[in-house]
Formats: structure tokens, sequence, C-alpha cells
């Protein structure tokens, strides 16, 4: 019998190892493995995932010490709640009042009998945010994803996507069992010749998947381009705007606005999770097109509908949108002015989205710089190998409204801190 290798506990050993190490495991020994990796974070305080928060999403919130086991208020720039919409009152007391009309739920999916005016009413202000004749709603983004592209490839289609589109949307590749091709991340020339390639065999549909605003860089895909592309090759393209709605365009309606394309997209998908600070999905689209994906996504007919108070929540967030216009404007203005600090500090950012990445360079420990920010009450997620490529990991900040200009000095301030301590660490090294 092969003995089973030790778990190494040093400073290099991540979660790349593990997956290599555990393709020659049976479950119990990579979950015992697995869990000696995580133990090891913990002795070092290095556990930078699933801290334990104890208040209402907001610029500010309190969180347990891992160290410690005492609770601390810390800034908040990891949260995707770009708005301030999770803790607004007028959003907190519509969520209330369909508490006690509509009750917590509904026990049921939409097409039986977990379809209410609620759920009706929402999918039209969506439909009228994006454009579109129609909307319809899915228990989570993820599922919206995951039911969109397996509900509408067939037979005979192809999908061609953007290399850095999300794993939901992957995974809807996989379930639909289509032949798929991704191209290099907004590299519309290789689009263009996949798009023609394809062409000219695809007995069926040719889908091409991107998104608005990408998670991990912050920066847009170059949507006219690609949508006259995709219109020249008989095409339909497929958008992803989880993170464009509520914080894309002068009134915060998404990427396509931002481009002065609101209608022109086939088919538009966003989430729930981000500005809305609830869960939930959608998709938008043409009538036709909507009833039969009611029909024809899995993932929709067969899931519980959104909870009624879920939906009063979004409907508040979309009333927020409409008559508190300054805070899209001072989210704008909050991104500028963390974009200009940033790149005055020499970093490389983009400054059009609210999501800034801080790229770790390879002779940075992460993990240390992780816990540095922890011990200054900045709250900003590490992101590491394999949720990106191992010479890509960063730390991503996440800009909202109602952070003021002294939380962003703050944050600068611990970053020209961090790095200038990684810089001496290295020089000391070397």
């Amino acid at each position: 019998m092969n003995e089973k290798p030790a778990y190494q506990g040093g400073e290099n050993f991540d979660l790349r190892a593990i997956l290599l190490h555990g393709r020659k495991q049976r479950i119990r020994e990579r979950t015992d493995y697995f869990q000696q990796f995580l133990q090891g974070l913990k002795q070092r305080n290095q556990m930078g995932c699933m801290r334990v928060i104890g208040s209402a999403a907001d610029r500010e919130v309190t969180v347990l010490d891992p160290e410690t086991g005492e609770t601390r208020r810390m800034l908040m720039f990891g949260s995707n709640n770009y708005l301030g919409l999770a803790n607004h009152p007028y959003v907190k007391a519509q969520m209330a009042a369909a508490v006690r009309e509509f009750g917590t739920g509904v026990g049921g999916p939409p097409l039986l009998n977990g379809y209410t005016t609620l759920h009706r009413t929402l999918e039209e202000r969506l439909a009228d945010l994006k454009g579109a004749e129609d909307a319809m709603l899915f228990s989570s983004g993820y599922a919206a994803n995951v039911g969109l592209i397996s509900g509408l490839a067939h037979a005979g289609d192809r999908v061609i996507y953007d290399a850095y589109s999300h794993a939901s949307f992957i995974d809807g590749i996989t379930l639909a069992g289509v032949p798929s091709f991704h191209f290099p991340h907004n590299d519309v020339e290789a689009l263009r010749g996949l798009l023609d390639r394809e062409r000219q065999t695809c007995t069926g549909d040719l889908y091409v998947g991107v998104e608005g605003v990408y998670s991990m860089d912050g920066d847009l895909a170059p949507l006219r381009t690609i949508l006259n592309l995709c219109n020249s090759r008989g095409a339909m393209l497929l958008l992803d705007d989880a993170h464009g709605t509520g914080t894309m365009g002068p009134s915060g309606h998404g990427t396509p606005e931002h481009f002065g394309l609101t209608g022109s997209i086939p088919v538009v998908m966003g989430t729930f999770s981000k500005t809305f600070a609830v869960t939930g999905g959608f998709v938008a689209a043409s009538r036709p097109l909507v009833d039969y994906l009611r029909f024809f996504s899995r993932s929709y007919m067969f899931s519980a509908s959104l909870p009624p108070p879920v939906v009063a929540s979004v409907l508040a967030g979309l009333d927020v949108l409409a008559c508190e216009s300054d805070r899209v404007e001072q989210l704008h203005r909050n991104v500028a002015y963390a974009a200009g600090t940033l790149r005055s500090l020499g970093f490389e950012v983009g400054g059009e989205t609210p999501i800034l990445p801080l790229r770790v360079p390879s002779d940075m420990d992460i993990r240390g710089a992780a816990r540095e920010f922890h011990a200054q009450g900045i709250f900003v997620n590490s992101i590491e190998y394999p949720a990106v490529p191992a010479n890509q990991q960063r730390f991503r900040i996440s800009i909202m409204a109602s952070h003021t200009r002294g939380d962003i000095d703050r944050l600068a301030g611990a970053i020209e801190q961090i790095w200038s301590q990684a810089a001496v660490a290295h020089a000391a090294a070397v």
C-alpha cells in the first residue's frame, strides 16, 4: 500500500499542489489532505476566507477577529453592494412589507404556484431597464447563466465565448452538450476568426457569450464591436451583465447603456447578488425567446421561485436607482477618485468600473499581505489560484457609492505600506 504523503505546511503550499496531488486520491484521502491544508492556514493566521461578519453590509462592518475572538470594525472594500442598497431604509421597509403581505416564500416553481404579482412586476421592470420585450427570474445568477445557454443551445448549434467567462456559463455549455470554443480575453480578431470558421460548417445557431464587466480585472468588453461582428456573421450575442447592472451607464442601467446600446443586445443576463445585494438572477430578451426558456430551461422549471420579500427588495432597489440618481453618480466619482489615487501609487487600473484589481508581484506573500490588510482594518478579497492563473493572483478592490474619500485614502495608505514592506522584504532576501 502506498503511504499518503504528509501535508507540507510551508508558505508555498497552495491549492494547485492539492489539486495535482488529489488526482491520485480517493475522496476520503482528498478531504483529509485538504483538512490538513486548512489547519495549516489557521495556525499561521492566513485563513482569509469565510470571515464572520456580524453587522449589516455597509461601508463599515463588524468582523470576528480569528486571532483574538473579538469583534472589530473594518472598512468594507470586498463587497459587490455597489450602491449601498443592502442596508437602505426604503429597501428594508419594502422587504418587510412584502413579508407581511406575501409571507416568507411560495413553496413551488414559477410554472406552478410560484408566480406572484410581485414576480411579474419585477420581470416587466427589468425588461424596461434593459430595453427588452420581456424578462424572467431565476433563483440565482448561477441558475440564470446555466439555464440560459443550456435552454437555448441545441444539436447542431455551437457556442463561442470569452476565455474569462464565468464558470456558470461554461457549466451551462457542458449541460447543453454542444461544441464550444473560447477566444482569448477581449480578442476581437480571434473571435472574428472563430465565427468565420464555424459559420462555414455550423448547421444550427451560433451563440457568442461575453460579459459586460469582467469580475476579476474590472475591465469592459468592447461591446459595440462585438455586437456588430455578431450581427454581420449571423450569431446571437449573449451578454452577462452581472456586474454592469446598477453600476454602468449614466442611469446605472448597465453596460449596454454605457455604450449607447440599450435594447440592441439580443439577450442580457443579470444577477441580484451584486448591486441589489440579495440573491437571484434574470434573463431579458424578446418575448418569444423568454416564453421558450420558461419551458426549456431546467434551472428555471425545476427550481423554487424567489421568495416574495427578495423580489420586493429588488423592486425597491430599482425605485432607488430611479429616484436617487446621485447614488450612481457618487459611485462613478468614487471609482474615478480611487483609480486616480492608485495610479499615483504606480498601479495600472482602468477606472471605468467599481472593480479595481491589484496584481500581486511574484515575490509577494499574498496570504501575509492579506493578514496585514486585516490587521489594519481593511476588508479586501485576496484572489488566489485556482480562481485565477497562478501568475495572476491579486487583491480585488470593490468600490461602493457609500465610501467616503477618507475611506479611500485609508485604503490607499494601507496598500502603500504593505507594498513597501514587501519590497523591503524582497530586497533583504536578495
